[in-house]
């Protein structure tokens, strides 16, 4: 279909995409400062001081959260899709030590001696990972400049005792031309071992080399092949439909299972005494005083984000979580097929009414009891991983009932912690724009929210990766009411098209799902910056506790709407038979 597609009026973020891509087939390593001036000139939102003296260190956070906590160590950095590729090329990864980020479910390991791997399950681990990696380097090596003649970085070299507690945080703002917000965001970026990262800031350079081993579109599927096959063990029946009817969310592991699976609520009085004793964030008086209120939802809503931290606080308590939520029909499958996207499969027939958030109470839940179909719940993929994964899930299925997404996203018209509802996505994958019935309005999900706002009847842009986009970028799309900033609603849109037409998705097109959908498709967004205005929370500081309303709302919302649908299937049925 002939249309005008948005688009950008310069091409300084599709240079830079095509920088990398094309040094990147290298077979060889390729040093991260090739990347470095066409980075700079993209003008990332997220890193606009790259061409200044500067250092960025909101833009450094935010890359250091997404990386592990040895990168100081880290000199060589190696992209494959698979242990048998990196073994192929002679890396023996099963032997290395696994490490972890803050910010990033990614699968990584480190030789102990300068190098890292990364497993990839889709090109957007590419343009997700490069820009992080250069803008941390960019910075890095401007606070080593910084450090280099002040008498601050001579002792943080050549000192022995010289110590954390010795360093004056207004000398070190002076040196680095910080304010003292920007010193306490470079600490906390770079965790607990802050010192000893300094030390090496002011003692080295920052020169890494990355290097994609040989990787193919088949590779990406044999990726998620594996994962499917963790998962398929636990949906495949001995009974009549061996593969039951799928209600797919992409959520996390923690929502579903929260207003589902009543753990926390249980056990809400042993969760509340942990609160006292540890008073995680300052939320003791908080849930103190939702009790003394009577205010339910913000009590299960407290219970439902301290559990972690209770969880985590005696290892043995996630084994009893485990064998409660089974009593319920639930099964988590951890790092099926060894790839990072975990699971859980809710068998609709076995879930308890009575351990159900109060919240997900709706007409004839009796009925349930007679479904033959489940929700499988897997962790929501970074970018094209998502197609992957939903294609793999439609084909490992009998029949699709819904498919609804979950996640975050940028707003621009927003604030953090509102809630977007779109039915347009212009996706930066395909090119496409997808028009779609959205399966919720803001009258589905305004109910369980306070705070925030819920906003329908959006238009989203499915972005490539957080730095790929720049002011001009953003306001082109801005002036023609794209106000939502995501990352895997095109590529979820795009395996739609493919579980309902013969052939792949186009490219370039305007494409309507509306009518050859025979599904529900629902995607809400929660937001987590606000981009356009000013660098408030992606950059800056996790969601907190301030982020659960709009994750529990959307939870909700969608947990209501499988309910609802299969109800009304089920008394259809009943209806028909009489």
């Amino acid at each position: 279909m002939d249309r005008q597609r948005p688009r950008t009026t310069s091409d300084e973020i599709d240079l830079y995409i095509r920088t990398y891509y094309s040094l990147l087939r290298s077979s060889g390593e390729v040093w991260v400062r090739a990347f470095e001036e066409a980075h700079a000139f993209s003008d990332s939102s997220l890193h606009p001081g790259a061409r200044t003296g500067v250092p960025d260190v909101a833009a450094f956070a935010y890359s250091a959260a997404r990386l592990p906590s040895c990168m100081p160590q880290v000199q060589k950095i190696v992209l494959g899709q698979s242990h048998e590729t990196f073994e192929a090329n002679g890396f023996d990864v099963s032997a290395w030590q696994r490490v972890q980020t803050r910010g990033r479910r990614r699968p990584l390991r480190f030789d102990g001696a300068g190098t890292l791997c990364a497993f990839i399950s889709s090109t957007s681990d590419i343009d997700d990972l490069v820009p992080i990696v250069t803008t941390y380097q960019i910075v890095w090596n401007q606070m080593h400049g910084l450090l280099g003649n002040a008498e601050l970085g001579r002792r943080l070299r050549e000192d022995a005792a010289f110590t954390a507690e010795a360093v004056d945080h207004a000398e070190l703002a002076r040196v680095l031309d910080l304010d003292p917000d920007g010193v306490r965001t470079l600490i906390a970026a770079l965790d607990t071992g802050w010192f000893a990262a300094l030390q090496t800031i002011a003692r080295n350079p920052c020169d890494l080399s990355m290097r994609v081993l040989s990787g193919s579109y088949s590779q990406y599927q044999r990726s998620v092949q594996r994962w499917w096959s963790g998962i398929e063990p636990s949906l495949v029946r001995e009974r009549k439909p061996r593969r039951p009817p799928i209600y797919f969310v992409s959520s996390n592991t923690h929502s579903l299972l929260n207003l589902v699976g009543g753990y926390a609520r249980e056990h809400r009085e042993a969760i509340l005494e942990f609160a006292r004793r540890r008073n995680p964030e300052d939320l003791a008086r908080h849930f103190a005083r939702a009790l003394d209120g009577g205010d339910e939802a913000e009590v299960n809503n407290l219970s439902y984000y301290l559990l972690r931290a209770f969880l985590h606080e005696d290892p043995a308590r996630l084994g009893e979580v485990q064998r409660f939520e089974a009593e319920a029909g639930i099964t988590s499958i951890d790092v099926p097929g060894k790839i990072d996207v975990n699971a859980q499969i809710f068998d609709l027939a076995q879930i308890r009414p009575e351990r159900l958030d109060p919240r997900l109470r709706v007409p004839d839940l009796h009925l349930l009891a007679r479904s033959d179909a489940v929700i499988l719940n897997i962790d929501y993929p970074l970018g094209m991983a998502a197609y992957h994964h939903l294609s793999r899930a439609g084909q490992g299925s009998n029949e699709i009932r819904g498919v609804y997404v979950m996640g975050k996203a940028a707003t621009l018209n927003g604030r953090v912690g509102d809630v977007m509802i779109s039915s347009v996505v212009q996706d930066e994958h395909s090119r496409n724009t997808y028009l779609f019935r959205n399966a919720f309005v803001a009258a589905d999900v305004q109910p369980y929210i306070r705070i925030g706002t819920v906003l329908d009847n959006q238009k989203a842009l499915t972005v490539r990766g957080a730095f790929l986009q720049n002011r001009e970028y953003m306001s082109v799309f801005y002036r023609e009411g794209y106000t939502v900033l995501e990352m895997e609603a095109g590529p979820y849109l795009s395996a739609v098209y493919e579980l309902c037409n013969p052939q792949r998705h186009p490219n370039d097109e305007i494409v309507h799902l509306s009518n050859s959908v025979p599904f529900d498709v629902g995607v809400l967004h929660y937001a987590s910056d606000t981009p356009y205005s000013r660098r408030q929370s992606l950059l800056s500081k996790s969601l907190s506790y301030f982020g659960v309303e709009s994750t529990s709302a959307c939870a909700t919302a969608i947990v209501r709407r499988i309910f609802a649908a299969e109800i009304a299937r089920l008394r259809a049925e009943e209806e028909e038979c009489t």
